[in-house]
């Protein structure tokens, strides 16, 4: 299959409303392993309704358009697709209830050549429908292993660049058994993720953790370290899918302290001795 530009880039992407209860932010934080340990005050903050923090990452499942790319007039070999990078920029905090409108966009289309794949750039808005205020805005890069060769002329965007040096921290994030089975009922119903045949069939021994799951983990993990415990003071963040995740594995988070308010990141599980993300990125 090979990608038409033209009508890859004039095709309108989903536009999709979604209300949020606290709930919805209470299951986001569980997914995460947020309240694996119940006595950790500051983890039952985004969990107790009563004074009810937001994961600034949650935006990733805000007006989720879904797996677009599955429809056909996109032109897009969807069964060959990886998500390979992915920023988040927060404009200000997340609700806890109210409804937003996500509206996504192909922002580039990159040719890596006939049998080597394209990039698609995607670009999501998110906004509180009531106030019209600007809330998030995700980008996510698409591998599309089966597309290239189409002519395309844009450049990839470099990836972050990982200082040379040692880490100048580094913290340890565990994640549940059970996180991909409650992160899904967030939205993204992939059965990769929780059937283990389906893993089996795309050559996992079981079933793995959902990419912005891994994502979200990460970022619980920045707002500690960096931002003091405040969700509010993480302005963006972003990397490299490098490797997945398993459920249940631990993940280690080395940070290095690139100057005032700004960090790069890598996170690992050092059982497998796997980076499962790179070229990370903050914000605070």
């Amino acid at each position: 299959m090979m990608i038409h530009p033209d009508k890859l880039l004039s095709e309108a992407l989903p536009i999709v409303e979604q209300t949020l209860h606290w709930r919805d932010c209470a299951l986001y934080a569980l997914g995460l392993g947020v309240g694996l340990d119940p006595m950790d005050d500051g983890d039952l903050r985004y969990l107790d309704e009563t004074r009810l923090l937001v994961q600034p990452t949650m935006a990733n499942v805000m007006g989720y358009p879904g797996f677009w790319m599955r429809d056909p007039r996109f032109g897009i070999d969807a069964t060959k697709t990886v998500h390979g990078e992915h920023a988040l920029r927060l404009h200000r905090p997340l609700p806890c209830s109210g409804t937003v409108r996500g509206t996504s966009r192909i922002t580039r289309l990159v040719d890596k050549g006939a049998g080597k794949g394209a990039l698609v750039y995607v670009e999501r808005e998110i906004v509180d429908t009531a106030s019209g205020e600007l809330l998030a805005t995700v980008n996510q890069t698409v591998f599309c292993r089966a597309d290239g060769g189409f002519g395309g002329t844009a450049e990839a965007v470099p990836a972050h660049p990982m200082p040379g040096r040692a880490s100048d921290d580094t913290i340890t994030l565990p994640t549940s058994p059970q996180a991909a089975l409650i992160y899904r009922l967030s939205g993204d119903f992939n059965p990769l993720h929780s059937d283990p045949a389906t893993a089996l069939s795309a050559g996992f021994a079981r079933p793995i953790l959902h990419g912005l799951a891994t994502f979200g983990v990460v970022g619980h993990g920045l707002v500690k370290q960096l931002c003091g415990g405040n969700p509010a003071a993480l302005l963006a963040m972003g990397g490299r899918f490098s490797a997945p995740v398993f459920p249940g594995e631990t993940l280690q988070l080395d940070l290095w302290h690139d100057g005032p308010g700004r960090a790069s990141f890598r996170a690992s599980v050092p059982a497998r001795d796997t980076v499962v993300m790179n070229n990370g990125f903050a914000e605070f």
